[in-house]
């Protein structure tokens, strides 16, 4: 991705190819030799198209935000806000794993062995950053030796849930 086109890295965006904030500072990667002002007009103009394309994503609005502050707080040029973007977005990735695991454990108390849960969406790893967020005391009960039968619904546009869902609850 990093030689594809700026329009051509927005459409893997939207497509999910590469995901949030980690995936706009690549799309950066070409542009580290910008001055300030255009590297940051670049940044925002990236980070408004990717909040568009999940708009019912609250994460990633929030971490896109995160991005923009710390971007617009360092000091220095392209290169300089580059190396920030890298440090920062791997510190999201970090206390997302974290959170998860958090997510799971406390949600581990309410699955009995051989409980049913019915899901909405995608809310594991492949969109987090850990084990996921609604799937986390799913993952948690099967290390712990419970059964746990997921209903995973469909939702729509895509069928993140029917699709997504289903695939890594599979492969778990």
């Amino acid at each position: 991705m990093a030689n594809a086109r700026p329009s051509h890295r927005l459409v893997a965006l939207r497509r999910r190819a590469h995901r949030g904030p980690a995936g706009a500072a690549r799309g950066l990667r070409d542009d580290r030799g910008l001055a300030r002002g255009p590297f940051l007009a670049k940044l925002e103009g990236h980070a408004a198209v990717l909040a568009a394309t999940r708009p019912t994503a609250v994460n990633l609005r929030w971490a896109l935000d995160r991005m923009l502050a710390a971007a617009r707080e360092t000091p220095g040029e392209g290169g300089a806000l580059w190396e920030r973007l890298q440090a920062e977005a791997t510190a999201i990735w970090e206390e997302d794993r974290a959170m998860c695991r958090k997510i799971g454990e406390h949600g581990l108390a309410l699955l009995p062995d051989g409980a049913k849960v019915l899901t909405h969406c995608n809310a594991g790893a492949l969109a987090t950053g850990g084990i996921g967020t609604a799937l986390a005391p799913i993952y948690l009960a099967h290390e712990a030796g419970r059964q746990v039968q997921v209903f995973a619904g469909e939702s729509r546009p895509v069928l993140q849930g029917a699709r997504l869902t289903a695939w890594e609850l599979t492969h778990a």
